[in-house]
């Protein structure tokens, strides 16, 4: 697909700088362009490379003023980085999407598939499942029994839905994610654990986005719910009886124990860890490692370190761990000083 400046300014409502013909058929980084791509520059440490860039076409801020030559025709937007992401948006949606039933696929005679669906070999899909309208599920994926699975939702190899657990729309679900697997539920006896069975399910709302080897678990009782919107990155944990709010995102290696309640539009770096039965107000932002032992009750907070604390007050409190050991020499003879000082008062 070849498109022209003028073509793309058109679609994202841009303003061209140079020739309104230049053609473009490829994405690439600003840095790494070539003749026929589309770049775009969003962050001003990045600008140097505008100048040299062999990319047909630049995406840029409307308030970006060039301080020299540049030779690729600029498209001027109000966002440079929410425009490209319309673009690769609009050309993900042009391309082919697969359909039919491969002859490698089982399907239960008592599960319903819609229509314009893709199973690909080796797809499993049990009794009383329901696939919805233009699906893609591609090779090995497993759907459970009494499963339902909205429309326009795409699974990709090796994820697994257990039995009766529910998906919605237009969902993205990435290679070996697992939805319903038993919560981490035993009660300890004298002999070993015993295992608690978990009868609930997991809810997956529309328009969820979750990664490559990421667990939702089941919920002893009841559901363990991922509301619309939300997107979870590779190897996230989400425990059982777990409520994830509308449009929270979550980066890898994020944990958070069982019973929890997040609240809607909650950011969380990776390897941030949420203790069980707590609750995080909404727009809750944690960086990188955050550990959160109990409830967040202010919306909006911003947390780091362990326990989770401002992170003015933390950046704070790792200056002065680097100063630890000297403070601590210093204390130390100052300790001595003064026994030499009382023990000459006696």
């Amino acid at each position: 697909m070849e498109f022209t400046a003028e073509m793309i300014a058109g679609l994202i409502g841009g303003k061209v700088v140079g020739d309104p013909q230049a053609k473009v058929n490829n994405f690439a980084k600003i840095e790494e362009g070539t003749d026929g791509c589309i770049s775009f520059l969003a962050n001003e440490k990045y600008e140097h490379y505008i100048y040299t860039t062999a990319s047909s076409v630049v995406l840029v801020n409307e308030t970006f003023e060039p301080k020299q030559e540049v030779k690729a025709t600029l498209i001027k937007v109000p966002d440079a980085r929410e425009a490209v992401a319309q673009l690769l948006q609009i050309y993900e949606s042009m391309k082919p999407k697969k359909k039919g039933i491969s002859e490698l696929a089982f399907v239960d005679p008592t599960a319903t598939v819609g229509k314009d669906v893709y199973l690909g070999p080796f797809v499993a899909v049990g009794a009383g499942a329901k696939i919805g309208d233009g699906c893609v599920l591609h090779p090995h994926v497993t759907v459970g029994p009494n499963v339902s699975v909205g429309d326009n939702t795409e699974i990709y190899s090796n994820a697994v839905i257990y039995h009766d657990c529910r998906v919605g729309s237009r969902c993205i679900l990435h290679a070996g994610c697992v939805i319903g697997a038993d919560g981490f539920g035993f009660q300890p006896t004298e002999k070993g654990y015993d295992k608690i069975p978990q009868i609930g399910i997991a809810v997956i709302e529309d328009d969820v986005e979750i990664g490559a080897n990421t667990c939702v678990d089941r919920a002893v009782m009841g559901a363990t719910v991922v509301h619309s919107g939300v997107k979870l990155d590779n190897l996230v944990q989400i425990a059982h009886n777990d409520e994830i709010g509308a449009h929270t995102v979550m980066s890898a290696q994020v944990g958070v124990a069982g019973s929890t309640k997040v609240g809607e539009w909650c950011m969380f770096g990776g390897q941030v860890g949420i203790a069980g039965h707590a609750t995080i107000a909404d727009r809750v932002q944690c960086g990188a490692q955050t550990g959160i032992p109990n409830n967040v009750k202010k919306a909006g907070t911003q947390l780091m370190g362990t326990p989770g604390i401002d992170p003015r007050t933390w950046w704070k409190a790792q200056a002065i761990i680097k100063q630890l050991p000297e403070m601590w020499a210093e204390f130390n003879r100052m300790k001595k000083k003064l026994a030499e000082l009382e023990g000459n008062k006696e």
